[in-house]
């Protein structure tokens, strides 16, 4: 009998794409970490992007993410950020794969041995995210359908702080509702988060918190309030969720600094 392959969900978030003289960058970036994604054995069940997905939301950007995306080979889910614009993301993408059937930005994808959830947290105009109460209580219902099956919560804004004071004031307003709901479904077995551009693990409900690191550029870990944000030269990467005999485990992949196999779409 051949062996049953372990579900496993790849984690990528905040490639900024755009267009013009400063577009190469990070459509390479997510081009190679998808690659990188394909070179996985075995590959994952599927890859949730977490958000920020252009860096101003306009519609050739889009274009631009529909060209790096669209003959990858795995499903793909697309989460809004704070950088894109949910009219223009559900225009691009409404009879593709990668939002709801109607383009919806707030979905769930049911597969035999789990399910994602992808909420969305944009208000416009703001770094700043919210649910909601409607939202939330959508979400409450939704992790219902299916309790004794893994669930993954996707929202852009972490709802959380992370302990970097400038990222901390544009997070998830609503963070503390969210996690009452997580916290009345032991089903959740993560919630992804992206904005930070570092890769974190945190306690949240009854359930772990993680972001993933940028497939274009990193945050400094800057500590202190006192302490200018930047960016560094740290490596791209993503999240691996992978189930194991004993539960679920994640594992951070580097991309851009490593020498590890890069697959082809």
């Amino acid at each position: 009998m051949t062996p049953s392959v372990a579900p496993a969900v790849a984690h990528l978030s905040d490639p900024h794409l755009t267009t013009g003289a400063l577009g190469a960058e990070p459509a390479r970036g997510l081009h190679r970490a998808l690659s990188r994604v394909l070179a996985l054995d075995p590959r994952p069940t599927c890859v949730v992007i977490t958000g920020d997905l252009t860096d101003h939301g306009r519609a050739d950007e889009y274009a631009a993410l529909r060209a790096v995306i669209g003959d990858f080979p795995l499903p793909l889910h697309l989460a809004v950020g704070n950088h894109d614009d949910r009219e223009a993301l559900s225009s691009a993408f409404s009879s593709s794969p990668h939002l709801s059937e109607n383009g919806d930005t707030r979905y769930l994808a049911e597969y035999p041995e789990l399910t994602v959830i992808v909420l969305d947290s944009l208000i416009p105009g703001s770094a700043k995210g919210k649910l909601g109460a409607e939202q939330l209580a959508w979400l409450d219902s939704a992790l219902a359908q299916r309790p004794h099956v893994p669930v993954f919560v996707c929202v852009h804004h972490p709802p959380a702080p992370v302990g970097i004071p400038f990222l901390d004031g544009m997070g998830l307003d609503d963070g503390p509702a969210l996690e009452e709901v997580v916290a009345r479904h032991p089903n959740v077995v993560r919630v992804l988060s992206g904005h930070v551009h570092r890769p974190t693990v945190s306690a949240f409900g009854a359930s772990l918190l993680t972001t993933a690191p940028s497939t274009y550029r990193q945050s400094g870990l800057v500590r202190s309030a006192k302490t200018p944000m930047g960016y560094v030269h740290e490596p791209t990467g993503f999240l691996l969720h992978q189930r194991t005999g004993r539960g679920w485990v994640t594992h951070t992949v580097q991309v851009s600094h490593t020498s590890g196999l890069i697959g082809h779409y």
